[in-house]
């Protein structure tokens, strides 16, 4: 994330300020403020904020305007393709809130920043520059010297100027000497891993009984009413969604690209792609990562020597990487490229500097690039012309099915008379889930046909790919719930009644046994009396997980002399008394207690990060321009209400290329 630049120091802004009060500009701008003052009081004009630049985030003395915001926005975005291997459009990118999110976080750290400057956090400049300097990227790859030129280039590429860059090594290093500060003077105190030590050694005595569903009794089979009232309760969770069904219309037909291709056509073809059908060059090489210019030498030395790159990796600890079979194209780094395929074989290269450091190379093979022949290609390019065929077959069916439909042909009609395909969507619900399962229906499909009523018709839409569609809803069936009368849903609902009410008698019998040991009777007379068997534990700890859920959780959230019910399993629950606690020996405890500190040091330590930029954003009156943001990227300022781009209707501009 680029940061803004630094400020021009004191004496230098104060020098700028009194040459400028001096000129007659000054002036004329106390002139212009004064008429405002007079005719607007001062509160309905802010004509400073109207003479300087919209700003998308701002906090303190800080700010990012429109044009760092997009510059910012574009490097976000060029990782993001590069990522997809796509185009990715900033409505895309900033879609289903990530914009809020985004300016909110780069609006707490602004703020942090600006609050840390004034508190004295300031790194020095010696610091900053040797930070730069110690940037592989920034070195001339002849002369192994710092070059400016070099450091203005690389910044370039990446569309920052120096003074940028060197405010975000600025930033960041004060945020990581705030945090070393933070985490160096905060201790947890020892009560923290004290109690989690208590709890995990700690052991208790107990006594505890199981009731079944058995000594609960079972629920009989419900009535018509009694499933009513249970879909009625549950009908957030019942009710089934709305499904659609549709004939989608289709203009693409199989044969179209299976047609016969002139050799005229072929030939034709093969000339014009001669030179990228052509084999290019391909070269086998390894190479090795240095740490520095003077490392990259003794490799080189050591690999003219005539040692092994593996050899020579292994001396130098480090892991080379072999390359098989490249073309020029194939490699990534162009330095690399450029070096790697100007050497002879078996040819060591001079240090070369590379994005990642100093990279030396060595080439064992090469295989010589050959111009194409039609017969090595021919069906390919038979391929392509067929594809091409196709797309321009599909394309004259939407033309002449969209002059049937201006000529007052009704959708059938037009189909039969250009040659379409219909193809039956069945019922599916918006996410497209059907009633037997999943139906392969593609989403821009399944959003037409939900911007349509009963009987609607859209226009010719793009699918992508050459491919256009047009979609008429047949059947719309609203949203509902399920019908008692269908064998199936009956017997889904009883099933989860009983359950329900299985659980509701065995938890009313759970708490009439435990209401009894309140009143002091004996555990093992109220076990007895519903044919239970009392089972005891003594020295159990909180990890005899083999005891069961609801054991342990009794066990160990009930004071001594005290009773518990918990749920044991889905049809039992266990009633019982902790009749021991025994706290754990403090000599052993201890190193336990230090163990969980030292494990939630790290967790509290972010937390307490997280809050402090939080609270600097506030203290600063760090805010966001979310509409202003949009603008910077070039959209409206208010988000569009559907998608921008595959909508129904949209028609193609122009036929596919021959």
């Amino acid at each position: 994330m680029a940061h803004l630049a630094a400020y021009p120091s004191g004496p230098t802004m104060l020098s700028a300020f009194r040459t400028f009060a001096k000129s007659k500009w000054a002036i004329g701008l106390l002139v212009v403020l004064g008429i405002a003052l007079l005719v607007g009081g001062g509160t309905q004009m802010d004509l400073l904020g109207n003479l300087g630049p919209k700003h998308v985030i701002s906090a303190g003395d800080r700010s990012v305007d429109q044009p760092e915001f997009r510059a910012e926005m574009d490097r976000i975005r060029d990782q993001a393709q590069q990522q997809a291997g796509r185009a990715v459009d900033f409505e895309t990118l900033i879609g289903g809130g990530q914009l809020t999110q985004f300016l909110r976080q780069r609006a707490q750290l602004l703020g942090f920043m600006d609050w840390a400057w004034k508190a004295g956090i300031r790194p020095g400049k010696e610091l900053i520059l040797r930070r730069i300097r110690e940037e592989p990227a920034f070195f001339d790859s002849v002369t192994g010297a710092f070059s400016e030129e070099q450091y203005r280039a690389r910044l370039a590429e990446n569309n920052l100027t120096p003074e940028m860059f060197e405010a975000q090594q600025r930033d960041e290093v004060m945020t990581r000497h705030y945090g070393a500060a933070i985490g160096a003077g905060t201790r947890l105190p020892r009560i923290y891993g004290a109690v989690l030590a208590n709890q995990v050694l700690e052991t208790r005595d107990g006594r505890w009984f199981t009731v079944t569903q058995a000594m609960a009794g079972t629920a009989p089979a419900p009535t018509d009413a009694q499933l009513t009232t249970f879909m009625n309760d549950n009908a957030a969770r019942l009710r089934q969604p709305e499904f659609r069904s549709a004939s989608l219309v289709v203009f693409e037909n199989p044969s179209d690209s299976t047609g016969a291709v002139s050799e005229e056509r072929i030939q034709e073809r093969f000339n014009f792609r001669r030179d990228a059908l052509s084999q290019p060059e391909r070269r086998s090489f390894v190479t090795l990562t240095a740490r520095d210019r003077a490392s990259a030498d003794r490799i080189a030395a050591a690999l003219r020597a005539g040692q092994t790159p593996a050899a020579v990796a292994q001396a130098n600890n480090i892991q080379p990487t072999e390359f098989e079979d490249r073309p020029r194209s194939a490699v990534t780094d162009p330095a690399i490229a450029a070096a790697v395929f100007a050497l002879p074989v078996n040819e060591v290269s001079a240090p070369i500097q590379a994005r990642v450091g100093y990279v030396v190379a060595k080439v064992s093979a090469i295989a010589p690039g050959r111009p194409a022949e039609l017969s090595d290609v021919r069906a390919q390019v038979i391929q392509e012309l067929r594809q091409e065929d196709g797309r321009a077959a599909v394309y004259a069916r939407v033309e002449a099915y969209d002059k049937a439909r201006q000529a007052g042909r009704t959708l059938d009609q037009a189909v039969a008379e250009v040659g379409a395909r219909v193809i039956n969507v069945p019922l599916v619900t918006r996410e497209g889930q059907g009633r037997e399962g999943r139906v392969a229906a593609p989403p821009q499909v399944l959003e037409s046909m939900w911007k349509l009523g009963k009987g609607g018709e859209s226009e010719v839409a793009e699918a992508g790919e050459g491919q256009y569609y047009v979609v008429r809803v047949n059947e719309v069936v609203p949203p509902a719930l399920p019908s008692l009368t269908d064998p199936n849903v009956r017997s889904q609902l009883s099933q989860a009644w009983v359950q329900r009410e299985n659980a509701r008698l065995l938890r009313v019998r759970a708490q009439a046994l435990q209401a009894r040991l309140r009143r002091n009777e004996d555990l093992a007379a109220v076990a007895a009396s519903v044919g239970a068997t009392l089972q005891t534990g003594t020295g159990v700890s909180a990890q005899n997980q083999e005891l069961g859920r609801g054991v342990i959780a009794g066990l160990f959230t009930t004071p001594r002399n005290e009773s518990f019910s918990q749920q044991q399993t889905q049809d039992t629950f266990v009633i019982g008394k902790t009749d021991r606690i025994t706290a754990p020996v403090p000599a052993l405890a201890a190193g336990a207690a230090e163990q969980f500190r030292g494990r939630m040091a790290g967790d509290n330590l972010n937390a307490l990060v997280e809050t402090s930029i939080r609270s600097a954003a506030d203290r600063t009156g760090a805010t966001y321009d979310e509409a202003q943001a949009r603008l910077a990227l070039g959209l409206p300022a208010t988000p569009p209400a559907a998608p921008a781009s595959g909508a129904p209707g949209a028609r193609p501009a122009s036929a596919p290329a021959q």
